[in-house]
């Protein structure tokens, strides 16, 4: 019972802390969700016009 606490705890830091690499990928990733938001919106506005 006492090894299964202790993976269990250490299984629980391991998901409260955060791998810079991954942070980065997720930024990286939304930063480029919104230029391809963005780039659609100008093209559809330029086309209307």
């Amino acid at each position: 019972m006492r090894i299964m606490k202790k993976e269990k705890n250490k299984q629980e830091k391991k998901t409260n802390r955060y791998d810079k690499g991954q942070i980065f990928v997720k930024v990286t990733a939304g930063v480029l969700a919104i230029l391809m938001v963005a780039g659609t919106a100008i093209t559809l506005v330029y086309a209307l016009m």
